[in-house]
């Protein structure tokens, strides 16, 4: 007695945007999305956070190192100093503005981060 093949059950087809728009995916993640309306808006908003922060700490350097100059213009005592046996000018333009930049250049990580960790945990937060 032969055997006849059984017919396999048809292929199942799985797309991301499908198990996205599943019960378990929260409302916010579908609009983002389909990039309706609120999702633009809420991308939007995430851009214009991380441009004012990008502004603030351009400020910080702006003003930290750009005081220095007016501040040896105004006070001509202050631009010589000799601390070390270096000119003081040359040592805060010349040595400590580096270490100043890595910790504003790390603090925009850190906040940058920060910021796009509260975007995801709003995208992924379920629905009540």
């Amino acid at each position: 007695m032969a055997t006849t093949p059984t017919d396999p059950s048809p292929r199942v087809r799985v797309v991301l945007a499908e198990v996205a728009r599943s019960k378990t995916a929260g409302h916010t993640r579908v609009e983002l999305e389909e990039q309706s309306q609120i999702g633009e808006a809420l991308v939007r908003g995430l851009v214009r956070t991380q441009l004012a922060l990008a502004l603030r700490l351009a400020a910080v350097v702006a003003v930290g190192l750009g005081a220095l100059p007016l501040l040896f213009a105004v006070a001509p005592a202050v631009a010589r100093a000799r601390p070390f046996g270096i000119a003081l000018p040359w040592l805060l333009l010349g040595v400590v503005a580096y270490p100043f930049l890595v910790v504003v250049g790390w603090a925009y990580v850190h906040l940058a981060e920060r910021t796009e960790r509260d975007f995801t945990e709003l995208v992924e937060r379920p629905e009540k």
